[in-house]
């Protein structure tokens, strides 16, 4: 059992005490072949974000930390990047080797890649999970080329889904996800290392966990919510057509100006 707190000052949530030991989450046993393929939608919105980076290539080098799936990695080296990798699950590098790509198991710090060296660096759903992400955040901005980009999602502590369901968003699952942030707590803490130029944006929801918590039926619990499966819908039906995707375009447009979307998407430059 975690307790939950929830910083007055930026917002964060975070556990009052780091997992340790049994507690821990055992990567090990997160991916399985059943989790390490993603839709065919998702494959190509990934390739429209990875397109963006085109303006970054000059060393023509990519890391993508915590690549899970290796869907960065694959659609990287379709658009000819010299891809990198940091996993620290054993089954997801045996995977992405089988496949071909550069990848280091163990973590970012351990890795030792000399400074300077990548244009881009991503870490997609990572800064939850870790208990020091300051000091994750120091070694990416070392390892970035001047003028060089860092590109991250993580869910936002101040989304429609936290300040409605508190405690009850799946999202909030220790020892899984340690810490929440928000926006301003994100924008900081870059600020704080090195970085210029910060974008963040807060997009996204998933109506069907709010339907589920609020209807008058018995719920189901939390942790019986299948949160993944059900934003994979969301977002498949939002991609399937033009009109569609205009749609998903202006609840996102919405979302970010009222500052209520579920996943912060952030950019942020180290400075020339």
């Amino acid at each position: 059992m975690f307790e939950i707190l929830n910083c007055s000052v930026c917002h964060t949530l975070y556990t009052a005490s780091l997992p340790a030991g049994e507690e821990a989450e055992d990567y090990d046993q997160y991916y399985s072949e059943s989790n390490l393929s993603v839709p065919t939608f998702v494959l190509n919105r990934v390739h429209e974000i990875v397109g963006t980076f085109s303006a970054y290539r000059k060393l023509n080098r990519l890391l993508d930390i915590g690549f899970g799936a290796g869907t960065i990695l694959e659609v990287a080296a379709d658009q000819n990047w010299n891809a990198y990798g940091i996993e620290v699950s054993k089954p997801a590098v045996d995977a992405a080797i089988q496949a071909g790509h550069n990848v280091f198991h163990g973590s970012l710090r351990e890795a030792a890649y000399p400074s300077n060296y990548f244009d881009v660096v991503t870490s997609s759903e990572i800064l939850e999970h870790l208990d020091y992400p300051k000091e994750e955040l120091k070694e990416i901005w070392r390892v970035l080329r001047p003028g060089g980009l860092f590109w991250a999602t993580t869910p936002s502590s101040r989304g429609i889904s936290s300040r409605l369901l508190g405690v009850h968003w799946t999202v909030m699952c220790p020892p899984d996800h340690t810490q929440l942030y928000s926006r301003g707590a994100v924008k900081r803490m870059l600020a704080e290392v090195g970085f210029g130029e910060i974008n963040i944006k807060s997009h996204g929801t998933n109506p069907f966990e709010l339907i589920n918590h609020f209807r008058r039926a018995s719920p189901s619990p939390a942790s019986q919510f299948l949160r993944v499966q059900t934003s994979y819908n969301l977002n498949e039906g939002l991609s399937s057509s033009a009109m569609r995707r205009m749609i998903k375009h202006t609840l996102n447009h919405s979302l970010n100006l009222l500052r209520l979307g579920d996943s912060l998407k952030i950019y942020a430059k180290k400075p020339l």
